[in-house]
């Protein structure tokens, strides 16, 4: 490097969460000075006490702060800093940010605007692929966008295929067309989609590959025009199109495919002059035949597994090389180590379609150990909005060999805790254990294939084990340190049942509890559980207040032995919701021993609230239309995905109290309506 001034000294990080905490921490450790950018709803998220400085860039709404490419400009220049990593989503890979950092003299970290805007057009990056010899899917990139064009086109190209979102990835945008009568259909959603996405509704066409592997390469390039590849990772399991686990080095991969995969995403990276870091991502067949998806112009989600086979520190390669440094390492010494395999940690329901989930962390608790890494930007008490992407966190393992992976993985998502908010950890476990997986024989259809019947993608059963803990966590509480040693002391022998009424989803429980000394029986219906406490541990990380009232913390460890077996489990309390983490299965109970009864009707009522914070994105119906029961009536859209709200009942819309456009909180009523009268019930009203 030749002898100048250094190029920047104090780095903004244009993003948040899990990847924000990531490059602070690594650009801390080289020396550099850091500023974290916030919005409103995150003013006291991790990334923000992490940084020397940090400001505020407005309110919650994407589109009002993180994509703000003035507002983070505006932050850089009033605290000084002459360099923004941008990480990954927001702003990472718009062209226009870039320009704009070097308009005003900062150095953005990451490639030139001219690669960035070359691949963030899937319909051109693909045409320059095909220039370069790179191989490509059939399929059309034309300009004619128009709906009698590109359903010519996949009429032309037959079935089955895929529309693809140009402008961006992620699974927004995308659709599976298995049937050219949905294609109209399909184009006009994915449309919608793009365009609410990425601003843009420009659509690709792709001959679809059956059950492929999704497999990408990780590239980087320095500014002397050095281009190196890093092996690769295997991104093959995903629900939306989305990844939720991914691995390195791929099971499927030989050093034969990695060196012919690796030349040609070099090759894609010089063909757009290309600095820093990049993933070419690619599908491939059973034959071993691969084809160019895309290239990411930043640093990926998934980016740890590298790390962690190749001995490397990315973000401190991406911060080298934006200086001007040569990389350190040329290809010949580049070894893959080990194996390493990432699950995502997302608020989300498997047993509801992975729908996105809010709410408030009541605890979180990351695991530890030997070749464990958490990467992640929350904390207990956070609030998980529905502003953003719903990953949470990444929980990574490392070992000599898959098999070795694989257990610490499972390992560390059992011993990690998050109560408060739905998260997908059961089905990661029950994703990680299946022999699929274990064969490393994953495809893109694998949670298509392997887990619809799965009990981590279904509604919670009613676990008597569970709910007698939790029976057992609600007695103790109850009383006072002086009270419970006093009743444990005190032998009975006909001690009184202490009834409970429990709801766990949308199942109730009644149990009744028998104490004497630490030895608890509790009996749910015909099934009897008898366990001894052995001790309950305080997990707090802040000062518990309560504890000088009760012996039982409000987050903690329980030990109890059943039928000679010692056992642990998490829980925590807040209020009347008792939250139990069991075998890497979390229960969710309400106390509802002292309350009101409830109405238990499961019929509709047609009243039809939005299912979380979002914007009101279409309306399909009109007030005064019939609608039947599993219609869609109103499209909401949250968390980057759209959500259809149907019609819980046949009748009328009755009334429609929201537009297009309109932003609206959760559980606010929409639309209402109408019941259809029945010729039996007309009947009985005249009757009357």
């Amino acid at each position: 490097m030749p002898k100048t001034l250094p190029a920047f000294s104090k780095v903004l990080v244009a993003n948040r969460g899990e990847i924000a905490v990531r490059v602070i921490r690594t650009a801390r450790q080289m020396g550099f000075d850091t500023v974290a950018v916030y919005s409103e709803a995150d003013a006291s998220a991790p990334h923000t006490l992490l940084a020397d400085e940090a400001v505020c860039i407005g309110p919650a709404p994407v589109g009002e702060s993180y994509l703000c490419a003035d507002k983070i400009i505006d932050a850089a220049i009033r605290t000084g800093a002459d360099a923004i990593h941008p990480g990954y989503g927001f702003l990472s890979e718009n062209a226009a940010f870039a320009a704009l950092c070097q308009k005003n003299s900062i150095e953005f970290i990451g490639p030139p605007e001219s690669a960035i805007e070359l691949m963030g057009s899937k319909r051109l990056s693909k045409i320059a692929m095909i220039d370069a010899g790179v191989p490509c899917i059939p399929g059309y990139e034309g300009e004619d966008q128009s709906d009698a064009t590109l359903i010519e086109q996949a009429t032309e190209i037959g079935v089955p295929v895929m529309l693809k979102a140009s402008a961006g990835g992620g699974g927004r945008g995308m659709r599976l067309v298995n049937d050219i009568a949905e294609l109209a259909d399909m184009i006009k959603t994915a449309r919608s989609e793009a365009t609410n996405a990425f601003g843009s509704g420009e659509l690709i066409i792709e001959k679809a590959v059956i059950n492929p592997r999704h497999i990408e390469i990780q590239v980087f390039a320095d500014k002397q025009g050095n281009v190196v590849y890093l092996g690769e990772r295997d991104c093959s399991i995903q629900r939306r199109h989305q990844k939720v686990i991914e691995e390195a080095p791929s099971p499927f991969v030989d050093k034969t495919l990695r060196e012919k995969m690796g030349k040609a995403a070099v090759q894609a990276a010089k063909a757009c002059q290309y600095v820093g870091a990049g993933t070419v991502e690619f599908l491939v067949d059973n034959e071993k035949n691969f084809y160019f998806l895309e290239m990411n112009t930043r640093l990926q989600v998934e980016h740890p597994v590298t790390e962690l086979i190749t001995g490397t520190d990315l973000v401190a390669w991406q911060l080298n090389v934006a200086i001007g440094y040569p990389l350190p390492l040329h290809q010949d010494e580049i070894t893959l180590n080990g194996h390493a395999i990432e699950a995502r940690l997302y608020a989300e329901d498997p047993a509801d379609q992975f729908v996105p989930q809010t709410g408030k962390i009541e605890q979180w608790l990351a695991a530890e150990g030997e070749g464990i890494r958490i990467d992640c930007g929350i904390s207990s008490q956070q609030k998980v909005s529905p502003f953003y992407d719903p990953m949470l966190a990444k929980v990574i393992a490392y070992g000599a060999n898959r098999e070795e992976a694989r257990r610490r993985l499972c390992k560390a998502l059992k011993q990690s805790t998050l109560f408060g908010v739905t998260v997908n950890s059961h089905f990661l476990l029950e994703t990680l254990s299946k022999p699929a997986f274990i064969l490393g024989e994953a495809t893109t259809g694998f949670i298509e294939q392997h887990c619809q019947n799965d009990a981590s993608m279904q509604p919670p059963a009613i676990n008597p084990l569970a709910s007698a803990l939790c029976a057992i966590v609600l007695y103790r509480k109850s009383f006072s340190q002086q009270q419970m040693a006093t009743l444990l002391n005190w032998r009975n022998a006909n001690p009184a049942p202490w009834p409970y009424e429990l709801r766990t989803g949308e199942m109730l429980t009644e149990l009744s509890l028998f104490a004497e000394d630490n030895s608890y029986r509790v009996i749910e219906n015909d099934n009897t559980s008898v366990i001894e406490v052995i001790s309950v541990d305080s997990l707090n990380t802040a000062p518990d207040h309560s504890a000088g009232h009760s012996t039982t913390p409000d987050f903690g460890e329980i030990t109890w032995q059943q039928a000679d077996i010692r056992r642990r489990c998490r829980y925590a309390t807040v209020d009347e919701q008792v939250y139990l983490h069991l075998d890497g299965v979390y229960y969710h109970y309400t106390d509802l021993t002292h309350a009101e009864a409830i109405n238990e009707s499961a019929t509709g009522n047609g009243c039809i609230v939005a299912s979380m914070d979002g914007n009101i994105v279409d309306i399909l119906v009109s007030e005064g239309e019939t609608v039947t029961c599993g219609q869609t009536l109103v499209v909401l859209e949250a968390m980057k995905m759209e959500h259809p709200l149907k019609a819980d009942i046949d009748g009328t819309l009755a009334s429609l109290n929201v537009q297009v456009g309109n932003q609206v909180k959760i559980r606010q009523t929409l639309a209402t309506i109408e019941p259809e009268v029945t010729e039996q019930e007309m009947t009985e009203k005249k009757e009357v």
